[in-house]
């Protein structure tokens, strides 16, 4: 039992950190995003955007920390569920990587001879990286951290159930809208993008709760898959000695 709430508090520290790397780390490529061609002509602000790609390192980090910590405990409700999480988890860090690749990519390219070929890859390089965030961030996270991990921890009762509610509507607004984009053209300027922005309110709201909860309470103690099952495991590991 004390061993899985050192594990709780972990998860919900690690789940807090993907929020103080995440936002920063995306309004640090604001610039660069939204004006591509003139970033690489202009003087540029290149300490800006690698401090972005330096936080999104750490958010893939703490993204895979919060799968290898749950993983030992949710497996104990659901194997498969818990490793389609801990999968979730490893395709959303693959598109947070291709698109710190695209970032530091532009860099390279400005500090070369900005001419119209580079300019048009810069402006591709950017397009990659607002895909990566509607496919990661925006469509693979209403899968993982929405409905798979909703439904662990309601199931489980790790966490109040109430709350668990967040994330399980927060995830299919999140997989719709996302798609919706995905149909739509991913318009930086499209409608769709308000909405998104509209539906991705519960899904916050559920990862930040998720965090605080466990970072401070820990998981409730009165979840069936606490005690006698992490006793079970603990069983599990130990070899069993063939008399001779």
């Amino acid at each position: 039992m004390a061993l899985d709430q050192k594990r709780a508090r972990i998860f919900g520290v690690l789940y807090l950190i993907t929020f103080v790397t995440s936002i920063p780390g995306l309004l640090l490529y604001e610039t660069v995003l939204r004006h591509p061609m003139s970033y690489i002509a202009g003087s540029g602000h290149d300490k800006q955007v690698l401090l972005g790609a330096f936080l999104e390192l750490l958010l893939i980090i703490a993204n895979l920390g919060t799968a290898v910590v749950i993983f030992p405990i949710v497996r104990r409700l659901n194997e498969d569920l818990a490793l389609g999480y801990v999968t979730a988890r490893l395709f959303e860090c693959t598109f947070i990587l291709v698109g710190i690749v695209c970032m530091v990519g532009i860099i390279t390219l400005r500090n070369q001879t900005a001419g119209a070929a580079e300019g048009t890859v810069a402006y591709t390089l950017a397009a990659i990286k607002d895909w990566t965030f509607l496919l990661g961030p925006g469509w693979v996270v209403g899968w993982g951290n929405g409905l798979i991990l909703g439904y662990l921890m309601y199931r489980s009762g790790l966490v109040p159930q109430r709350l668990c509610w967040l994330g399980l509507a927060g995830g299919p607004l999140l997989i719709i809208t996302g798609t919706l984009i995905l149909f739509g053209g991913n318009h930086p300027g499209g409608a769709l993008h308000s909405v998104q922005a509209i539906g991705t309110i519960p899904e916050f709201l559920w990862e930040l709760s998720l965090g605080l909860y466990c970072a401070f309470k820990g998981f409730r103690s009165s979840s069936p898959i606490l005690g006698a099952d992490a006793r079970e495991d603990r069983t599990a590991a130990v070899p069993a000695v063939t008399p001779a």
